[in-house]
């Protein structure tokens, strides 16, 4: 996959720096080895996610990549050390292909990310000490590792974007190589080189493999005019961002180039979404690549395994058949086979040995003796190895004739007894392949196919904790200290009631009447949803109590000498209390001014649809119950990841499986 030029990392890291000055920190992760995403929260924007790849790209993207359930170390540092910071400056280092991403929190941190070679990802302090690499390294004149002062890789080329003449006259002075290797070697890469010597090309006749030391100065001149042609408009930001295509080559630039004049090209409103189109299907399709090979490495071994067990049974069925064959001829033959036993057996009797007891037969046989036609070979133990009928037979003149049938007989009985346990073995062999191929199939489903990211429009009440009573009316509540403001600021009307879970941490809650009368219904489910959405869920609390008051009764004016957080407000006179409120909630897919996704009480989401989950606290983090629940209810693909994720209570949570396998019984006895 193509990395990202110098040319590439001096747009987007211009673009970077006007998108995410100022913006907070969130999570980081990391997806694969190479990849690290930092998620940004951009105010007025929301969030955006920033892809870095070693060696290779970074850009905003909308593309998610599936992250592992335990984010490994680095990520899980970036956490530690930078969320919640914010961006003071991203900006490339001197031309080069590396970005400092700078950010302020308790103190000033850098994030060097190098995409030069295999390329790194760098955290560094406000001393420029190395906190943690996410590959460690250590070159003759750089070591990448913990605690060490960082160094940047040696400045070499030119900058086009402010190079001038004379600068470029010495660069061509200083080497024998070519133009055009020349101002690739120096900063430019290939692409750029090539682009140069078109537009000369357009002005003077000029081959690009001339020697750079027989060049006049008029031909540096023009040399030096086309390239300030071509950066001049990157300079000032006058980019066409684009995607050219022709037949199997591909490219995302920054520019209109000549050298690209003949592609189909596909325009783009930053720079930053053309690379996210170009790089995040490759990538896409090179992750499904890798898993579809770590998927098939398991497939094969248990292909591999029924395949030897088919072996073996096939080897046992050939063992019965041919031992029980031998057994019958060892019967057809006995008189034959008795006769040279004994013969063997009397000349044992007068101290001859097998070798000389082999060669006495084996002489018979060549004189055509009848009785010896039969005889094959003696080992050193006496055995005879026998070929009577294209059978051969292993004789051993120590026991008798029946014996020696029954060596055989015994042994089709083994492979008789030891065939039952293949064929087990082999059914639970083909289980577990057609177990894991399914596993197979359904991974490869949901990682086939990229899904973008888009920003969804969302109705007032969606930015907020919302659901819709079995009676129809909706009641919201605040997602953090700013909307429980918002909440009794711009949302409780005179008519409505104001409901908060009585313990500390909770959402500030609101049914919206619009004239409806209250009944206890509506309570009893609204009372839900506020404990629900309280610190009781993250404490595993099964119910809490919940009181209800008047809109007058919410002040943000504080007794004397007190103060009031933000979201905190004053509740005066008397208090109504719902005793016990059920800690539990469903989620589904509602049709209300559109399909969009519910979380409330059980009986409001069954009054709504006819599909949903019901959650209880519990020990399963967000992403993994997530995953459940998408599978479970997303049956007309209108939801992603995150969608699930935005409307879960705080904290982690469990299926409860009990309810839903009630409902099952219930549903099959009716």
């Amino acid at each position: 996959m193509k990395s990202m030029s110098n040319v590439d990392i001096y747009t987007i890291s211009d673009e970077l720096n006007r998108l995410l000055s100022g913006a907070r920190v969130d999570k980081s992760f990391q997806p694969t080895k190479d990849i690290v995403v930092m998620r940004f929260h951009v105010p007025g924007t929301g969030r955006i996610d920033l892809v870095m790849q070693c060696g290779s790209r970074i850009h905003t993207s909308q593309y998610p990549l599936e992250n592992p359930v335990t984010p490994p170390t680095f990520p899980m540092l970036l956490r530690k050390r930078i969320k919640g910071a914010h961006v003071e400056s991203i900006k490339q280092h001197n031309f080069d292909r590396v970005v400092e991403i700078k950010v302020k929190k308790d103190k000033y941190y850098t994030i060097i990310v190098e995409l030069f070679d295999k390329g790194n990802i760098i955290l560094l302090d406000d001393e420029n000490n190395i906190i943690l690499p996410l590959k460690r390294k250590r070159l003759s004149d750089r070591d990448i590792s913990s605690k060490k002062e960082y160094a940047f890789p040696e400045e070499r080329g030119i900058n086009p974007i402010n190079v001038t003449e004379d600068e470029l006259k010495n660069l061509f002075n200083e080497t024998d190589s070519d133009i055009v290797r020349t101002l690739a070697m120096n900063g430019l890469g290939s692409l750029y080189a090539e682009e140069i010597i078109f537009r000369t090309n357009e002005k003077i006749d000029l081959d690009k493999n001339t020697p750079t030391s027989q060049l006049s100065d008029s031909q540096i001149s023009e040399i030096y005019a086309s390239l300030k042609e071509l950066f001049d408009d990157l300079k000032e930001g006058n980019i066409k961002p684009q995607i050219v295509k022709n037949g199997a080559k591909e490219d995302v630039v920054a520019l209109d180039l000549v050298s690209y004049d003949d592609f189909e090209k596909t325009y783009y409103t930053n720079f930053n979404e053309a690379c996210d189109e170009f790089y995040s299907k490759k990538v896409n399709t090179n992750i499904k690549d890798i898993k579809e090979a770590a998927w098939n490495k398991k497939v094969n071994k248990f292909e591999k395994r029924l395949r030897l067990q088919q072996e073996t049974l096939d080897n046992f069925a050939k063992t019965i058949e041919d031992s029980q064959h031998k057994g019958e001829v060892i019967y057809s033959n006995y008189t034959t086979i008795e006769n040279i036993v004994n013969v063997v057996n009397s000349a044992r009797g007068k101290d001859y040995s097998f070798k000389e007891i082999g060669k006495t037969l084996k002489n018979a046989k060549k004189e055509g003796m009848e009785e010896a036609q039969i005889f094959e070979s003696i080992d050193k133990m006496g055995v005879l190895t026998l070929n009577i009928d294209s059978a051969t037979l292993v004789i051993d003149p120590k026991l008798t004739i029946p014996e020696n049938a029954e060596v055989y007989y015994e042994k089709a009985k083994k492979a008789k007894r030891k065939t039952k346990g293949a064929l087990i073995a082999i059914e639970n062999t083909k289980k577990q392949l057609e177990n894991i191929k399914a596993k197979k199939d359904d991974a490869m489903e949901r990682i086939s196919v990229p899904k973008k990211r888009e920003k969804k429009n969302l109705k007032w009440y969606e930015k907020l904790r919302w659901f819709l009573t079995s009676d129809n009316v909706l009641v919201v509540g605040g997602r953090d200290a700013n909307s429980n403001e918002s909440i009794v600021k711009k949302y409780l009307e005179p008519n409505d009631i104001y409901l908060h879970a009585d313990i500390h941490g909770a959402s500030s809650t609101a049914i919206k009447l619009n004239g409806k009368k209250l009944n206890d219904n509506i309570l009893k489910e609204s009372g839900e949803f506020a404990a629900s959405f309280s610190s009781a869920w993250s404490m595993g609390f099964t119910s809490q109590d919940v009181f209800w008051v008047h809109p007058d009764q919410v002040s943000k004016t504080p007794e004397a000498g007190e103060f009031l957080a933000k979201g905190s407000f004053v509740i005066r006179g008397h208090r109504n209390f719902i005793r016990g409120a059920r800690v539990k909630l469903a989620i589904g897919i509602v049709d209300h001014e559109g399909k969009r996704i519910m979380v409330g009480p059980i009986d409001a989401l069954e009054a709504h649809c006819d599909n949903y989950v019901v959650l209880k606290p519990g020990f399963t983090k967000k992403e993994a119950i997530a995953k459940k629940i998408l599978s479970k209810i997303n049956e007309d693909d209108l939801l992603t990841l995150d969608d699930i994720i935005r409307v879960l209570p705080s904290g982690k949570c469990d299926i409860d499986e009990e309810y839903h396998q009630r409902k099952k019984y219930e549903k099959i006895q009716s």
